[in-house]
């Protein structure tokens, strides 16, 4: 049981660490136009 005192508080600063790259990339517009940058690899620019 002593484990859990050292296991929560790094699964939450985790999950902490993670919730802000996700809010980070939201901001930065990492997730704006999937549908073309998805298509973009199938189609020959030249």
């Amino acid at each position: 049981m002593n484990i859990l005192i050292f296991l929560i508080p790094i699964a939450l600063f985790l999950g902490l660490v993670f919730l802000g790259i996700f809010f980070y990339c939201i901001k930065s517009n990492q997730f704006e136009d999937l549908e073309n940058e998805a298509s973009k690899i199938l189609f020959d620019d030249e």
